[in-house]
């Protein structure tokens, strides 16, 4: 069914409104980009609507009068009903925009977390975690005095759900998790987790970075607190994000920055009264232009159907490893029975750093070192491993072309 499901996409169409899968490297060898996972490369449709934005109607949004402010209005409004609709939110007022994921975390650590966490409280997070769902907890333990617990991961990159259940005590007031790791592809099961928390009397706040762009996302059937994600990792702008959180949640919750936009009313005399959510969140004027890219990516990925990216990047990733395990000395590290495409991987005689330098001299782009999940590598006796992350306008033959360098760079370099 994977295979019928996949030849349905037209991965050679798609290619096609990507400029930048065209271009050529270090004696015209074609770029194959397999660095997704850090960022994902912009269509031409997003790149004609931020263009047309900034041609047609480049004003400020919301206290505008005029033709260029309404229009201007309207397109980052639809924005934001358009994410409520992509994550299937109850209300379009619980869409926050946020600069990404980063800050859509920060925000909660700093509102939410701030007026309801005391000393002794406990924050609960994963070993697989992103630093910007660890720092900001830590941070916040050094201030407040709080518990920051970690759900630990076993050697095949699968969080441990009886230690996650054993973790709760009375004092447990937040799960921060993420949905797929962006060192391992390993895929959480979030409604089970929703569940348990809940039955605890905790929240869940979920990274949805890696999740968004490759499988559909809805909060209200994983029953999720908070759900954060980024433009950039799914074909959109950098500096836009989004922050996903259940109206009650964001109503009760202080504003984190002040100034313009964010207030009802400001005196000398009375105070500030602040405005109702989204806006009580949104101080200053807001990435508009990065807005409506996002709403233009948003919509250029639903509409080529999410069965069929997800089957596709499955093919994808079957693929890369099976070429992969056939390399002596090779390890792939976080072997998880759910994955998205993302294949971390250490080689035997072969620093991360080396492999990465010279690959790139055949036109393959992969990250290398920590990838921000310091404990996580830690976690398998590693500092660093090489990471191939696919999009859905990867090809079987870039795959190829992959691992045919990667096997040409461990004969130079062991």
């Amino acid at each position: 069914m994977m295979m019928d499901s996949a030849l349905m996409l037209d991965v050679d169409a798609i290619r096609a409104q990507f400029p930048i899968l065209g271009r050529e490297l270090h004696d015209g060898k074609p770029l194959v980009y397999l660095d997704n996972a850090a960022t994902t490369q912009t269509p031409e449709p997003v790149l004609e609507a931020w263009n047309d934005y900034f041609r047609r109607y480049n004003a400020n949004i919301h206290r505008g009068l005029h033709t260029l402010a309404d229009e201007a209005t309207a397109a980052f409004e639809q924005a934001r009903d358009t994410v409520r609709e992509f994550l299937n939110a109850a209300r379009v007022e619980e869409i926050i925009f946020t600069r990404g994921t980063t800050e859509a975390i920060n925000l909660v650590a700093n509102t939410w977390g701030r007026a309801n966490l005391r000393e002794g409280d406990e924050v609960m997070i994963s070993a697989m975690e992103h630093h910007s769902n660890i720092v900001p907890w830590q941070m916040l333990a050094t201030s407040l005095g709080i518990t920051v617990k970690v759900i630990p991961v076993d050697q095949r990159g699968v969080l441990d759900m009886q230690a996650y259940q054993a973790l709760f005590t009375e004092r447990t007031r937040l799960v921060a998790v993420t949905h797929v790791s962006n060192a391992l592809g390993t895929i959480n099961p979030i409604r089970e987790m929703a569940d348990i928390a809940h039955d605890h009397g905790a929240l869940i706040l979920v990274d949805g970075a890696q999740a968004v762009a490759h499988a559909r996302v809805d909060v209200t059937e994983m029953d999720v607190d908070f759900y954060a994600f980024s433009g950039h990792k799914i074909y959109g702008p950098t500096g836009i994000g989004a922050l996903y959180g259940r109206y009650e949640l964001l109503d009760a919750m202080p504003p984190w920055q002040g100034g313009g936009e964010m207030i009802s009313r400001v005196s000398f005399d009375d105070g500030t009264t602040f405005a109702a959510p989204p806006h009580k969140f949104e101080a200053g004027t807001p990435a508009i232009a990065e807005a409506v890219a996002l709403d233009r990516a948003i919509r250029w990925l639903t509409s080529l159907h999410f069965d069929l990216v997800s089957d596709w990047e499955q093919r994808l990733l079957t693929h890369a490893t099976e070429r992969m395990q056939s390399i002596d000395g090779l390890s792939i590290i976080g072997q998880a029975p759910e994955k998205c495409g993302v294949i971390s991987f250490v080689v035997e005689g072969a620093h991360s750093q080396d492999i990465g330098l010279l690959i790139d001299q055949f036109g393959v782009a992969i990250r290398t070192g920590h990838h921000c999940a310091q404990p996580l590598l830690r976690s398998f006796g590693l500092d660093a491993t090489c990471r191939a992350s696919f999009g859905v306008y990867n090809t079987l033959e870039e795959v190829d072309a992959f691992v045919d360098a990667l096997e040409r760079v461990l004969a130079m370099v062991r």
